[in-house]
């Protein structure tokens, strides 16, 4: 889905014409060479955009957000994650598995 064309499809029909306007944009930005890179950026957020707004739920978990219903999102602490599977393999290793 690197195509623009896959891109613009794979969008929900409301952040369609954003993408067109955008794309368009960086289209005429490209001419200067020293800005092409812009396109490739451009495709790849919209591309991004795109696998985000089709995960299920991705929209009550922007409007949560908007909200600031901080209840509704999991808490995740990364140095207790990294201990718990540093520990497990600890075990594994001896044997304690």
């Amino acid at each position: 889905m690197r195509a623009p064309a896959a891109i613009a499809e794979a969008l929900p029909p409301a952040h369609r014409a954003l993408f067109r306007a955008e794309y368009e944009d960086a289209l005429d930005a490209a001419h200067d060479l020293a800005r092409f890179k812009q396109v490739q950026t451009l495709l790849r957020q919209w591309r991004l955009r795109a696998i985000a707004y089709a995960r299920p739920g991705y929209e009550e978990a922007v409007q949560d957000a908007l909200q600031q219903r901080t209840e509704m999102f999991a808490r995740y602490t990364p140095w207790v994650s990294c201990a718990a599977a540093t520990s497990a393999v600890t075990r594994s290793r001896q044997g304690g598995g």
